[in-house]
């Protein structure tokens, strides 16, 4: 036999519930089950009341009226009501400290310390109603989703997509260009869920197919699994443009290192796939993910935009801050298969010329910055069969000479 629920208990649920509480925190408050909870609310079988629902949860247009006392833990939580914040706005405008208001309301000075850094206005003020209100409106549930409140940002978005960015690359650049604006920035994970959780409607369906790895539904992570790649969402060869391919289109790079004994030294190399001109990369002492990026950065920005159009490297855990590099240098970084070296040939083959200063089984550490831009520079003025004799440098410098021409 159904359990009866006296008018008192469905009029406390009510109240919790319109509110601001969740419907979870209300029922468990009020001793009644999830199920019977949404029964009531679906049904509108409260106190013989036909509910009209606010947009975000609880009752349309109404405050935080009262809250139960404990969670569903046990532990005492009493969020703070309007007559609290007109204690701490009044505080503030005397000039207390966060102790001597937190006493005056019987609350720890961290509550208030949180309350205020939270609530404030954006001339730093802080306003009891305002923040009542603010607090308010934060607790309502469901949340509306950027994308769905802001139609110019997720149209951005969409045709980011279609150029084949990433959704963390979306997120990464969106935190750059509007460090201080939240409602114009948008997170990688919000982009995945609002392309793979059903009724979020506020991206393309079929905007799936343009991520790396195409898949319809999300893949469910399991438990056992130790270690995830770097490169999982990283672009793979199998998605540079063809003219990178067929070299037709200059500004391609191929990238590696070149390792001593034991891989205790290396020197980093970038060959650009059509003139073939090749960048000789500093590591010092160490060659981890961060001193390759440094130098990568600090060498590959000095070349016009137009010369720096795609970076194709293998999957060695030297370029695991790739996101870092395609962000500053404003470069999409393309990763071979694993195992398949082969894939970029123009660097394996410029690294074999390079084994005439650097020989197998040698020191690389010995060499300066200076020797790396002599030796360079040698091979750069070597001419090339592949080139009808010209040189690498002399190919880079007419395109450098002459923009159209790239």
């Amino acid at each position: 036999m159904p359990k009866v629920f006296s008018f008192e208990t469905r009029e406390e649920f009510l109240e919790l519930f319109a509110g601001g509480c969740s419907m979870t925190a209300a029922a468990g408050a009020t001793g009644v089950s999830l199920r019977t909870a949404v029964r009531w609310w679906r049904d509108g079988d409260l106190m013989g009341l036909r509910i009209v629902q606010g947009r975000y949860g609880g009752l349309e247009g109404t405050a935080p009226a009262a809250s139960p006392a404990t969670d569903l833990l046990g532990r005492k939580r009493r969020p703070l009501t309007s007559e609290d914040r007109a204690v701490i706005a009044a505080g503030r405008d005397a000039g207390w400290s966060y102790a001597r208001i937190a006493a005056a309301i019987g609350r720890e000075k961290s509550v208030i310390w949180r309350e205020v850094h939270r609530n404030h206005s954006p001339d730093g003020v802080y306003h009891g109603g305002v923040a009542h209100r603010a607090a308010h409106e934060r607790r309502r549930r469901p949340k509306e989703r950027k994308l769905s409140q802001n139609p110019g940002l997720c149209r951005w978005v969409e045709d980011r997509m279609d150029e084949g960015w990433s959704p963390r690359l979306i997120g990464q650049v969106l935190r750059r260009d509007h460090p201080w604006v939240s409602m114009n920035r948008v997170g990688h994970e919000t982009i995945y869920q609002t392309l793979y959780v059903q009724g979020r409607g506020e991206l393309r369906k079929d905007l799936y197919r343009q991520l790396s790895l195409k898949r319809r539904a999300r893949k469910p992570r399991g438990q056992t699994r130790a270690t995830t790649s770097p490169y999982a969402e990283a672009f793979t060869i199998r998605e540079r443009p063809a003219e990178a391919e067929d070299r037709a289109v200059p500004g391609h790079w191929e990238g590696d290192l070149i390792v001593g004994p034991a891989s205790r030294s290396a020197i980093g190399t970038l060959v650009e796939r059509s003139t073939r001109f090749t960048i000789l990369l500093h590591l010092p002492g160490r060659h981890d993910a961060h001193s390759v990026a440094e130098a990568m950065i600090r060498e590959m920005s000095q070349l016009p935009q137009h010369l720096r159009r795609s970076l194709t490297w293998d999957r060695g855990t030297e370029l695991a801050d790739w996101e870092r590099i395609q962000l500053e240098l404003d470069t999409p970084i393309y990763f071979c298969d694993p195992r398949s070296p082969w894939q970029r040939g123009t660097n394996e083959n410029t690294n074999r010329l390079l084994r005439h200063w650097f020989e197998k089984g040698t020191d690389l550490s010995g060499h300066t910055a200076e020797d790396l831009h002599r030796i360079a520079d040698t091979l750069n003025r070597r001419p090339r069969p592949t080139l009808d004799l010209q040189t690498p440098a002399d190919r880079l410098a007419a395109l450098l000479t002459n923009p159209a021409a790239a």
